[in-house]
């Protein structure tokens, strides 16, 4: 389920854009000022304190959206897995128990068809999916289809 609040972007991404444009704007007024010279002399001034600071900024941008991007995508992938690995419930915390019975417990085998794994009906990768249906043992039997890691299904014995 996605959520509906606004995301905000990260303030190092902020810097790293202000620092491009303000890099361009340095190099075009350095542009600017050398072509109005004729000599080599006169355009010194506006290649060392507008061109050359510009260039230095837009580097600088760069580096900044290039590291606010990785942090960026860093936090997300922290979020999705707080998402994925669940807490123990709030019940265990209050009577002092261990979180150590199984995520899934149904008897019932289901696949997602084309996927590789097979697994209990209520485990959290299958669980309220239109798409999963009953496994079927042939598939189990000649090894197509390998068990769940997260619900630890076992094989039925027809």
């Amino acid at each position: 389920m996605r959520t509906s609040r606004l995301r905000t972007v990260h303030p190092v991404l902020w810097a790293g854009w202000a620092a491009l444009a303000a890099g361009a704007v340095l190099c075009v007024v350095g542009w600017y000022g050398v072509s109005g010279e004729r000599y080599a002399e006169r355009q010194l001034p506006y290649l060392a304190s507008c061109t050359v600071p510009g260039a230095a900024l837009i580097v600088a941008g760069a580096v900044l959206l290039a590291h606010g991007r990785g942090s960026v995508a860093a936090a997300r992938v922290e979020e999705l897995y707080g998402l994925l690995v669940a807490a123990e419930p709030a019940e265990a915390e209050e009577t002092g128990q261990a979180a150590t019975a199984p995520l899934a417990v149904s008897g019932e085998l289901r696949m997602v068809p084309g996927g590789t794994l097979w697994h209990r009906a209520d485990c959290p990768l299958v669980a309220g999916k239109a798409e999963a249906v009953p496994v079927d043992s042939k598939l189990v039997a000649s090894g197509e289809l390998g068990p769940c890691p997260i619900c630890e299904p076992v094989e039925e014995t027809d």
